[in-house]
């Protein structure tokens, strides 16, 4: 989401309410970033103003100003996460931090995830995400029912797995990376859970077509693997895929029946890879 065009507009109106908290924004060049897909992301000076629009929400992405404000803040020192500055209701101001979108390297993403899912959960009112194959069915089963959406897959039983601290949307789009280092933007959907769902929405091949414009490598995967190292969670993965997948591909279903760009070749992605067969969409 680092990507400057050519134009910068002074402030737009729907950001007033943002400039009378932030009044050194005023005057100054408002540079819309380009690569996400739900909010308004702005490049002012020094900072990244972002506003959030709550009713692009879906079962799969919360978007919440509130919380990834407080996230920021948790997270404040770590590495792992911008520097906040200011937030509001519906946005919020953090420090740019440089960097490029990732596009390779997966075993630094791996262990970018795997320290996270290692770092103490902050004394905030978290979301908690299913756990367990039994949690996950329930849940699945009161998504909606949409044309052409494959039968939910059956797994093993699963048993519940401890709750860690998750980013919720570790898309390549909201991974930065410079030199060695890399940062996790865009808290606005961090939950309590099981790590296999960021593992998860990394691995997707329709959210890496995307994000990235096509899915990963089998090389990558196994780097990514290889980063992430925690076999445990790895394994469950292994277990939870098609559930979590047949998530993902029911997401990208419902988003391609919006009309969204880009997410009917993502569905049929998610489905080809974890659910053995093609399913596309119908044309509108």
């Amino acid at each position: 989401m680092n990507v400057l065009p050519a134009s910068a507009p002074v402030a737009p109106p729907e950001a007033a309410h943002i400039c009378a908290v932030l009044p050194a924004l005023v005057g100054q060049k408002w540079h819309p970033l380009e690569g996400g897909r739900v909010n308004r992301v702005w490049r002012v000076g020094a900072l990244v103003v972002k506003q959030h629009r709550p009713a692009a929400a879906s079962p799969l992405f919360p978007n919440d100003a509130t919380i990834e404000y407080a996230m920021l803040e948790a997270l404040r020192g770590t590495g792992l996460a911008p520097t906040p500055v200011a937030g509001g209701a519906d946005w919020l101001a953090y420090r740019f931090a440089v960097g490029q979108t990732w596009q390779s390297g997966a075993a630094g993403v791996g262990a970018l995830l795997a320290r996270l899912h290692a770092t103490p959960a902050p004394q905030l009112s978290l979301r908690r995400t299913a756990s367990g194959s039994v949690a996950l069915l329930a849940e699945l089963r009161q998504w909606p029912r949409l044309r052409n959406l494959p039968p939910l897959p059956e797994v093993a039983v699963t048993e519940p797995a401890p709750a860690r601290l998750l980013h919720g949307d570790p898309v390549a789009g909201n991974i930065l990376v410079r030199g060695g280092n890399a940062l996790l933007i865009d808290w606005q959907c961090p939950a309590l859970g099981d790590p296999v769902d960021d593992v998860a929405l990394f691995l997707s091949p329709g959210m890496q077509h995307l994000y990235r414009g096509y899915p990963l490598s089998t090389a990558e995967v196994a780097a990514f693997r290889e980063g992430y190292a925690d076999a445990g969670v790895l394994a469950r993965y292994d277990r939870l895929a098609p559930l979590l997948h047949w998530r993902i591909a029911a997401h990208c279903a419902l988003q391609a029946g919006q009309d969204h760009p880009g997410y009917a070749l993502a569905f049929d992605l998610e489905c080809q890879a974890f659910l053995g067969k093609r399913h596309d969409l119908p044309s509108r």
